[in-house]
């Protein structure tokens, strides 16, 4: 070869390795941040917020739009507070505070701690109404004066001119208040107030003022949480002038504190129901910021993560650190749709799955465990907030592509919650320190199943399996004792007793893979047989799973149809009775074989499901219905994916794009249901790249049709995964044929593998079903 020809390709090589350096570099400061809208899903059943919050973050600084009661006077449920999970909701016009934790999307609640309020004029410490009849400390808004970006809030106060920024890094909020004029500006912290309050939920709050612009303290309540304590560091930018709070509890005993005015300057605060306020004169346009640190542990900690993640006043500064930590967190899948609409709902769905489960340890590394106790994390992160029931169908699979360093990170926490749990268990539904009971089943085997097999991060797998075996054998557990003896659970001994039979059954086939991954025989064999109990709770003569009583029989008075009462949770039996993942041939099988299967299929998308049997429940609305299949809730995200079993994969596409189509959007009511800890925000993830986890714990994904036109999945071992939807519109919603790294897919499946070893997934679209 010639020396021409040498520094001919070298000068070639030289320009293209620049023209990638300047891509990436470009790619790195492209805004995704611009295709995210906070406020999608804020409206109805959605449950999330849109307040300020890092990446997986301890603090979630939101504002708060009512105060509804769980309990009427009469001592029964009030169901609008099931509106108020997230604490605000898009119809109302007025703002009674910007709390500091907030749940993402639950259909259950807790938390809405540590509310702030900047106000002006006479004192008025009651939000919505003063115990006179006169108007609250709230503000009224108007959306038109409301900004939500992430990592950034913005809204005007109108009641009081007074405008509010609010911005967070992982363990501090940080607000900003520009005031009017006044010698009677205020900053109310309400320490009564939480979501899902009822009048015994405060156990205690103790603060104090430590000089005149400090204050720390905690407060513990029981909740969803039984024992929560949120610890906080609340630093003023400017001196307030006075201060004092009020109780709102009656005192049985005070001791020799009786001998002080504590509701004024005086820097001791104790009781049960507290609101506290700061005194100051403002300037017009003035300026006052707000640095609110917390901590599971104590004062010193949340102090300590104040001083370190904002060591500074400038809310610029901090407002930018976060909005490029969610632009990393959001560049990690780049993709190209044909309108733009696609590309708000995907990037704002991205974001939701980066929202839950949150940080729970302060920046030494100390938390509070399970038993109470403090601990410190050493060689992994420690997580809260684990929706398991929710999370483990796509959330945790979508975090094993995206995000599999922080996935491990929540495994070791799931595996320290295992070790401090007085019953051996794996947590269930687990946050802040407690665990809840919701739902049923023990599906943080599954997520450690799913990256088990995927080759995901380093936790110990002997101990991760032997921990799932103790999870699964607490017979005092929700029936699992009867699960163990009858091979089913009886209806006549446990309610919900068909979903607990079939979700038992999938999650001791996922200790069945563990066992399998680790070479433990005797461990396999157990759990295999246990994973095969879904067969005795289905019934041949009418086609459905159905409730067995203890005596072995069938019981009579059943409706398929009805999603209460009849051995169900959240689901009837058309929908529910779908659920053995981790043998879908079997389970077709078994229901009469792939034509009758489809069938069925067919007539749960175009049926019609009569009001009566949804009316007592509400977590299943119609916004998430079609015909009698409910995506508005999880049990059968799977479902559209299993026409791929029964020959009919085009019937599939058909379905996931008509759900992307209709259950999603770009507005306020972009979510058809709660979107649970970023569930329902990863299903749309998984499904708009063309593919789904139908069976965490296994290494293969069902494909589907995609919506993007392209995608680049950048992952964490420095591979992309480029995925190509050529010939793709709205009309061609059908694949003709799929290809990976040019190799053509036969099966209606690609591996974990195809994704990881990165490459190029090829899908050609056509408008023709044949």
């Amino acid at each position: 070869m010639n020396k021409t020809v040498v520094l001919l390709l070298s000068l070639i090589f030289f320009i293209s390795c620049n023209k990638n350096k300047k891509e990436i570099l470009n790619n790195t400061k492209k805004d995704y941040t611009q295709y995210v809208n906070p406020l999608i899903g804020t409206s109805k059943m959605g449950h999330v917020f849109p307040g300020a919050t890092a990446p997986f973050g301890m603090v979630q600084l939101s504002p708060q739009t009512n105060f509804e009661l769980m309990y009427d006077k009469d001592g029964s449920y009030n169901p609008e507070t099931y509106e108020y999970c997230a604490g605000y909701q898009y119809r109302d016009s007025i703002i009674i505070g910007f709390a500091h934790t907030n749940f993402s999307g639950t259909g259950h609640a807790d938390l809405g701690d540590l509310l702030v309020m900047p106000t002006v004029g006479k004192m008025v410490l009651e939000p919505l109404k003063t115990q006179n009849g006169q108007k609250g400390f709230y503000s009224t808004f108007s959306h038109e004066k409301e900004k939500a970006t992430p990592g950034y809030y913005q809204v005007e106060l109108d009641s009081y001119g007074i405008k509010a920024e609010l911005t967070a890094s992982e363990r501090v909020g940080f607000h900003q208040y520009t005031f009017p004029v006044s010698n009677d500006a205020h900053i109310i912290l309400d320490m009564v107030y939480n979501v899902y309050h009822h009048e015994n939920k405060n156990v205690w709050t103790f603060m104090r003022v430590e000089n005149d612009s400090l204050v720390t303290g905690y407060r513990q309540t029981k909740g969803w949480a039984r024992t929560k304590k949120v610890f906080f560091a609340m630093k003023f930018s400017k001196p307030f002038k006075s201060y004092g709070h009020k109780k709102y509890n009656k005192e049985t005993y005070d001791g020799f504190y009786r001998r002080f005015d504590q509701s004024k300057n005086f820097p001791e605060m104790a009781g049960k129901d507290i609101r506290a306020y700061f005194n100051f004169d403002t300037k017009d346009g003035e300026k006052i910021n707000i640095k609110f640190a917390l901590s599971a542990v104590s004062t010193n900690g949340a102090l300590k993560n104040l001083d370190t993640e904002i060591p500074h006043w400038d809310f610029n500064k901090t407002l930018q650190e976060t909005k490029q930590k969610w632009n990393e967190e959001l560049s990690k899948i780049e993709i190209k749709t044909f309108t733009e609409d696609h590309k708000t709902t995907f990037y704002t769905a991205l974001y939701h799955t980066n929202l839950t489960p949150i940080l729970y340890e302060d920046v030494d590394g100390n938390y509070r465990g399970l038993d109470q106790n403090i601990y410190n994390s050493k060689g992994f992160t420690n997580y809260t907030i684990f929706s398991l029931w929710d999370t483990y169908r796509a959330l945790h699979p979508l975090l094993n592509i995206t995000q599999p360093h922080r996935n491990n990170d929540m495994i070791k926490s799931m595996l320290a919650h295992h070790d401090q749990s007085v019953h051996g268990m794996l947590p269930i539904w687990s946050h802040y320190a407690n665990e809840n009971w919701c739902m049923i089943g023990y599906h943080a085997t599954s997520v450690i199943a799913d990256a088990m097999i995927k080759n995901i991060g380093n936790f110990d797998h002997q101990r991760a399996l032997q921990a799932s075996v103790n999870t699964a054998s607490v017979t005092y557990f929700d029936g699992l004792g009867d699960y163990m003896d009858y091979k089913y659970v009886p209806d006549d001994k446990s309610h919900s007793s068909v979903s607990k039979t079939l979700e038992y059954a999938y999650n001791d086939w996922c200790i069945f893979q563990m066992a399998q991954k680790v070479g433990d025989k005797k461990l396999e064999e157990r759990f295999s047989n246990r994973s095969k109990y879904y067969s005795n709770v289905y019934d041949p003569k009418i086609g459905f799973m159905r409730p067995k009583l203890s005596n072995g029989k069938f019981r009579k008075d059943f409706d398929p149809m009805d999603t209460h009462g009849q051995g169900f949770i959240e689901g009837n039996a058309w929908n529910y009775g779908l659920y053995v993942p981790q043998n879908i041939n079997g389970m077709i099988n078994m229901m009469g074989g792939k034509k009758r299967f489809s069938q069925h299929l067919d007539s749960l998308f175009t049926m019609n499901i009569d009001e009566k049997y949804i009316a007592k429940h509400e977590d299943i609305t119609r916004d998430g219905i079609i015909g009698n299949y409910v995506h508005g809730n999880e049990p059968g995200h799977h479902i559209p994916y299993l026409y791929n079993w029964t020959g009919h994969p085009k019937k599939t596409q058909e379905r996931v794009r008509m759900i992307m189509d209709t259950m999603y959007g770009p507005t306020v009511e972009g979510l058809c249901g709660n979107d649970d800890a970023g569930q329902m925000s990863a299903w749309y993830i998984f499904s708009s790249l063309g593919f789904y986890p139908v069976t965490p714990g296994s290494l293969n994904y069902a494909l589907g049709s995609p919506l993007i036109k392209e995608a680049v999945i950048h992952l964490e071992n420095g591979k992309d995964l480029s995925i190509i939807a050529n010939n793709q519109s709205k009309e061609n919603i059908y694949v003709k044929s799929v290809s990976v790294n040019g190799i053509a897919i036969k099966e209606n499946l690609i591996s974990h593998t195809d994704i990881e070893n990165g490459g190029t997934l090829i899908f050609e679209m056509t408008n023709k079903k044949n």
